[in-house]
């Protein structure tokens, strides 16, 4: 009988369901570190919330560990690059507070709006203090999104119900989905300068950490208020101190800290700021959902070996694996550059299997694709629900099967169309190594690594004895060099491995280069 360990504080539905279904389900909360290394070992399964570390040493004692399933969206006390290296599945349950959260966001603009929470302190405090707490409408106002996907999805359709006005900044956002949420897509700049309400709906990542810093809040119009139910470290929250303090930002209503807990903090001496302790996914209803349906998850895994919402490893059956494998890894790098290279909002995908990979199940593939792709901007994104999510933002996949002459054992093409054009990359396998062999009609021939860098440029003279020497005098060792072009003097593009990241400021030195068309860091 498979043995699961519940070491957080979830729903008793949870123990119930993993018992119902055979599997016997210990709660034992509130175990220290030491204490979960030395008892883990026991168990196949560990489900937790945000209260247990999962570490490497968790991961590296728990001998028959096979599972680790997170009742909630963030991994982030989940180290999941040492669980896939011990071949543990770490799953998590995406959706299921997505309206609790939308809903406390909601509340959060109400209370700043009106200032609630300050309103309530002076009353109980025996003042009686009305003209200081006048507040703001919210019908009329701009409510601005950073970020609207599924939770800011739903906190659009219920800004509306209160007859706000809602734009959107979401890169991954399609024109045809804007439309149907009645929400106007604009671009980071113009949300920040006609808010009047800003609410982050957006993961932490790269590209999203800091995205309002000083230099953003200054460009926001004076008075705006700022809410972020999203996850800490969007904000960078000693600039947003300043703003308040200035008079610039009227007030903040904060669920997320840059660290947490968040016993102290620097915000928390402002009386403009509300405070809550990361109470975004806290209702009964959330909770129980989470809980049960990653009960549900973990109990098909050990019990099927299917698996549902898995952060670290493909849908696939045990037969299909092997022979999947290195087409996996070829997909998701083809994914994982088309959605770096991608700046705009995706309409379409267009996935087109040749030769050997025609042949085989392609939908595993097409969500490997998928994932990559979408994965800079969505951090809970995984081959099991990219493909929801594709659907959700109305970008329409479509998977070609072609048994036609082919210029190589096995191909797969990938089409992205954006609101702005069509990027092609196309790759095959060497052995079981995966290669590009083409990108935007250009032909090429290149394996990618951890750091990379793509160039798009001119044909001529020059150029890459300039480049390679911006890259040495940075002390940058390049590892790999790879090159193509449509014609001489045309179109040209550059796949360049390097043995370290390249700063931002030498990228802008690649960018300036005569004829150089484009610079983009990659990472694989």
């Amino acid at each position: 009988m498979p043995k699961v360990l519940i070491s957080d504080k979830l729903s008793a539905q949870a123990a119930e369901l993993l018992r119902a279904r055979g599997i016997d389900a210990d709660v034992d909360v509130g175990l220290s570190n030491d204490e979960l290394i030395e008892r883990i070992g026991a168990y196949d399964g560990l489900a937790i919330r945000s209260a247990t570390k999962v570490t490497p040493d968790v991961i590296e004692a728990g001998k028959n560990l096979k599972v680790v399933g997170r009742a909630g969206i963030g991994v982030d006390n989940v180290d999941i690059p040492a669980a896939t290296a011990r071949g543990v599945v770490v799953m998590n349950t995406p959706f299921g507070n997505s309206i609790t959260t939308a809903e406390h966001a909601l509340a959060m603009i109400c209370a700043l709006a009106r200032q609630i929470p300050q309103a309530d302190r002076s009353t109980r405090a025996g003042k009686w203090e009305k003209s200081r707490f006048m507040g703001v409408e919210l019908a009329g106002k701009t409510l601005g999104l950073i970020g609207c996907g599924n939770i800011g999805s739903i906190v659009a359709d219920r800004a509306q119900g209160l007859k706000m006005r809602v734009i959107v900044y979401d890169p991954y956002l399609s024109t045809e989905r804007a439309a149907d949420l009645n929400v106007e897509k604009v671009e980071l700049d113009a949300l920040l300068t006609r808010a009047d309400f800003i609410s982050l709906h957006t993961p932490l990542t790269d590209s999203t950490r800091g995205i309002l810093d000083a230099e953003a809040l200054a460009k926001t119009r004076e008075g705006v208020r700022i809410v972020n139910c999203a996850r800490g470290g969007l904000i960078v929250e000693s600039d947003l101190k300043d703003a308040i303090l200035s008079g610039h930002v009227a007030g903040a209503a904060m669920d997320v800290f840059e660290e947490e807990p968040a016993r102290e903090n620097q915000l928390f001496e402002l009386d403009q700021v509300i405070a809550t302790p990361h109470l975004g996914a806290s209702t009964t209803e959330a909770q129980e959902k989470v809980a049960v349906q990653v009960a549900e998850q973990m109990a098909d895994y050990l019990l099927t070996g299917a698996v549902t919402n898995a952060l670290n490893m493909p849908s696939v059956s045990a037969e299909e694996a092997p022979r999947l494998k290195p087409y996996m890894m070829l997909a998701d790098q083809l994914g994982s550059f088309a959605g770096q290279i991608t700046e705009t909002g995706i309409k379409s995908v267009s996935l087109t299997f040749e030769g050997h990979a025609a042949t085989l199940n392609c939908r595993p593939l097409t969500a490997i694709v998928l994932q990559g792709l979408l994965r800079p901007l969505l951090e809970s994104v995984n081959m099991v629900n990219a493909p929801l999510v594709a659907k959700e933002r109305d970008i329409e996949v479509r998977e070609i099967l072609y048994d036609g002459p082919c210029d190589y054992h096995t191909l797969i093409r990938l089409s992205v169309t954006t609101e702005q054009r069509t990027r092609e990359v196309a790759g095959t396998l060497l052995g079981e190594r995966p290669r590009i062999i083409g990108i935007e009609g250009i032909p090429m021939d290149a394996g990618l690594g951890p750091h990379m860098l793509f160039v798009g440029n001119r044909d001529t003279p020059g150029l890459i004895g300039a480049f390679a020497k911006l890259l040495g005098d940075e002390n940058i060792n390049i590892a790999t060099f790879h090159l193509g072009r449509s014609e001489q003097g045309g179109n040209a593009i550059a796949l360049v491995e390097v043995d370290q990241a390249v700063p931002d400021t030498l990228v802008a030195q690649v960018r300036a280069l005569p004829d150089v068309v484009r610079v983009k860091p990659l990472r694989f």
